[in-house]
């Protein structure tokens, strides 16, 4: 098993691609704390893992919120030991609409949820990963911080946040052993893509994305998991700092 005895928080782990990470995680032999702010959610994820024999516990954690950032990597530790791997997942999108009609409210929220969450992500599992002697962080990013989709404009710039972020977390943290990568997902079959398309995913909206992806598919959470795990393991110890396009090549 690739993730033997590893202890992994995903957040937005619930549904979507955050469901798939946790699910491949512990198949992997990962010991996985799903993190989501809908209970009913991350507790069904958690429910699956056990059905199929795996370890998993669920913390409800507003990922936006210090305190409830602190109290998930403490659940970590309480409950196996420490942390090994650091999976930034959740993330909200953006309505599809010209920028100056994004209100501020939404706008604080994209970027507390996208890329805040990591400030606090780093604030409390650096330390945890520096006792076990390193171990991984994998942030969720998208191909709107690649190749920026219009409508998406708040959107888009969070997810270069991200990418930028990841690039300099893998400078400072290369020292401690700890790796830092990011995955830029292409739309999705997950709950976000109504929002991505503005509104009901019609047949037309639909072949509009299809469109653009060379490959003539949306993304899978399976996709992003498989991406995830390898990042995340010993086969890829020497990679850090990559913003891995998992696209089917609509960034070419």
């Amino acid at each position: 098993m690739r993730l033997r005895d590893k202890v992994a928080i995903v957040t937005g782990a619930g549904a979507g691609f955050g469901s798939g990470i946790a699910r491949r995680f512990a198949e992997e032999g990962a010991k996985v704390i799903v993190n989501d702010i809908d209970a009913a959610d991350g507790k069904n994820v958690v429910a699956s893992i056990h059905n199929a024999g795996g370890f998993a516990i669920h913390v409800t954690a507003d990922v936006a919120s210090r305190n409830d950032m602190a109290a998930l990597v403490d659940a970590a530790v309480s409950e196996y030991g420490g942390l090994d791997i650091m999976v930034n997942n959740a993330g909200v999108p953006q309505q599809n609409m010209p920028m100056t009609e994004v209100s501020e409210e939404t706008f604080d929220q994209i970027f507390d949820v996208n890329v805040k969450s990591i400030y606090w992500s780093a604030l409390y599992a650096i330390p945890e990963l520096r006792k076990r002697g390193g171990g991984a962080f994998v942030n969720t990013s998208s191909t709107a911080a690649l190749s920026p989709r219009q409508g998406l404009v708040w959107y888009n710039g969070s997810k270069g946040a991200v990418n930028t972020i990841t690039k300099g977390m893998a400078v400072e943290l290369g020292a401690d052993n700890i790796r830092v990568n990011a995955i830029c997902p292409v739309a999705g079959e997950t709950q976000m893509l109504a929002a991505f398309a503005g509104g009901e995913v019609t047949p037309e909206k639909r072949e509009m994305f299809l469109n653009t992806i060379p490959l003539g598919r949306l993304s899978k959470p399976l996709d992003i998991a498989n991406a995830a795990l390898f990042l995340a393991s010993d086969e890829a110890s020497m990679i850090t700092g990559v913003c891995m396009e998992v696209d089917g090549g609509r960034c070419i």
